[in-house]
């Protein structure tokens, strides 16, 4: 936008030379000056200059306050727990995952979700001093001893992770989260340290950036809801066997009844109906007598 507005000015001040040279005036230097500063005004380029300097600023101080996050490890990891706690916020509801609750008889991991093979737990403290100074420095041999220093950090990381949080025996999953909020470490981490992740991930740890974990818990979720298909399917075939079993008891009751009772009615009914017709021709046989 600033080099829209400074281009808008020499156009302006080319215009405004041209004029005085086609009119045949002398150029002054007050003139110049006025006419300038007059179309300065009415366009308001100085409050705009003025705003899109403070906007460069706010930009310049945000990049130095996120860089800043970046460097000190507190509050790096305030950061990657916020970005942790959005995306699982985001794409989970509040009763499938909890954030730095006491699980496992007393491990507080960063995040956990529960899932249909245990609680899933997340850990985003990640160590990221050495890979920074790793990018940052210029010379071969320090960049190589901040790399083997990086990949120790990682390595130490990780398995404290599968020591804290890989416990099936006490209801978790038999694989844990290392959570690394930045796209790039994960990335130079899969590229230049695939068979140190691979290693771990048979150990059940698997290392995850923010893209690759809002998949895994869509696979998450799936799973749930498999589940909760199956558990529904579960009950309704449990239903169905009651109420054939309680079919079956009414339908024997019913032979039962039909076969023994309502038969033998039906006879016993017959009977008295031949009884009644027999009694009922005597008595007009009687009457008819008694009329002659």
């Amino acid at each position: 936008m600033l080099p829209q507005i400074l281009l808008a000015v020499v156009v302006i001040l080319l215009v405004v030379l041209i004029s005085l040279a086609l009119k045949g005036r002398e150029a002054k230097s007050r003139d110049i000056e006025n006419a300038v500063l007059s179309t300065w005004a009415k366009l308001g380029l100085e409050e705009k200059i003025g705003k899109v300097a403070t906007h460069a600023q706010d930009i310049r101080d945000s990049y130095r306050s996120i860089e800043q996050m970046l460097r000190v490890p507190t509050e790096r990891a305030a950061l990657g727990e916020i970005s942790l706690e959005t995306i699982l916020s985001d794409q989970l509801p509040p009763d499938m995952f909890g954030i730095r609750k006491m699980i496992l008889d007393g491990k507080i991991p960063d995040a956990h979700i529960r899932s249909t093979v245990g609680l899933i737990c997340i850990d985003s403290k990640f160590p990221l001093e050495n890979y920074r100074r790793m990018v940052e420095t210029q010379d071969s041999r320090e960049k190589e001893q901040f790399k083997n220093d990086f990949r120790k950090d990682v390595k130490s990381h990780l398995s404290k992770i599968a020591g804290d949080y890989i416990c099936p025996e006490k209801g978790s999953a038999e694989f844990a989260f290392a959570y690394i909020p930045s796209e790039a470490v994960y990335y130079f981490l899969v590229n230049e340290e695939f068979e140190m992740l691979r290693s771990y991930t048979k150990r059940g740890i698997q290392l995850v950036s923010p893209l690759t974990l809002s998949s895994k818990i869509e696979l998450i979720k799936a799973g749930v809801h498999a589940k909760k298909l199956s558990e529904e399917a579960e009950s309704v075939r449990r239903s169905l066997n009651v109420i054939s079993q309680r079919f079956n008891e009414i339908d024997e009751l019913w032979r039962v009844f039909y076969n023994t009772h309502l038969r033998n009615a039906g006879e016993k009914a017959e009977e008295l109906d031949k009884a009644y017709k027999k009694l009922r021709d005597e008595f007009d046989r009687v009457s008819r007598m008694s009329k002659e």
